[in-house]
């Protein structure tokens, strides 16, 4: 009897054992089972080519970053106040400063070099050594850094007699080293001198296919900083907006 006894309590015991052990394994939808670190469920982590762009990187189709749609320049286009070109007293480039730091030894021209280029590698200086650049304005494609200017869509020159000579200190700065709207661009520089400082009506980028970006560009900066136009140059920005397939 004593024997019997013994018997059952060795048994209910082990069963008891399993027991406390099988509520610590995983179960449906793993409840109870271990957790990543953490705490929270394991989640796939995107791959490089699912990474988002970087920050200020051009749309789809675009050369330039923060283009807005045909459309929306029109609208811009009509809500800019229509003044006579200002007076060029009291301007210097040297009111604008340029180029900015950027980080990293990068100033702003490198950052947009490395931007708009393909392949582009820079040394220890951030200086670009090596890339292919294709210049907007004229077609061109170069290899040789040295050979690209940055140009500002809307010129410093430009920006003074439309309004930014009211400006202080900081707006300027903002103007000239703007990464966020299409103000800044690498191109050829032999194209972005003889631009120089003139408005969409007395000059216009040679390569005709450019215009519905640059008309869309020029529009998009010049509402962003609250900037007149002249009705010659309203006039020329509708052309370039009317050669836009959309």
């Amino acid at each position: 009897m004593g024997r019997q006894i013994r018997v059952r309590g060795v048994l209910l015991a082990a069963l008891l054992l399993a027991a406390g052990a099988g509520a610590g394994c995983s179960g449906p939808e793993g409840q109870g089972g271990p957790r990543p670190p953490g705490g929270g469920d394991a989640k796939p982590q995107p791959s490089l080519s699912q990474a988002a762009p970087p920050a200020g990187a051009p749309a789809a189709g675009d050369v330039l970053p923060g283009l807005v749609t045909t459309a929306v320049a029109r609208t811009q286009l009509a809500a800019l106040k229509v003044a006579p070109v200002g007076t060029m007293a009291g301007y210097s480039r040297a009111r604008f400063t340029h180029w900015a730091e950027q980080g990293s030894k990068c100033d702003t021209r490198e950052t947009v070099l490395r931007r708009d280029g393909t392949d582009v590698t820079q040394d220890g200086e951030c200086r670009a050594v090596s890339g292919t650049w294709k210049s907007l304005y004229d077609g061109v494609v170069v290899t040789d850094a040295a050979k690209m200017d940055i140009d500002h869509i809307v010129p410093l020159a430009e920006g003074w007699r439309s309004g930014a000579a009211g400006w202080d200190a900081a707006r300027r700065k903002a103007f000239a080293n703007d990464l966020t709207h299409p103000q800044l661009l690498a191109v050829t520089a032999s194209s972005n001198r003889s631009k120089g400082d003139q408005s969409p009506d007395l000059w216009q980028p040679p390569d005709r296919s450019s215009w519905c970006q640059y008309g869309r560009a020029w529009t998009t900066v010049k509402s962003a900083y609250e900037l007149t136009v002249t009705e010659p140059e309203k006039k020329m920005l509708t052309t370039m907006l009317d050669t836009c397939v959309s």
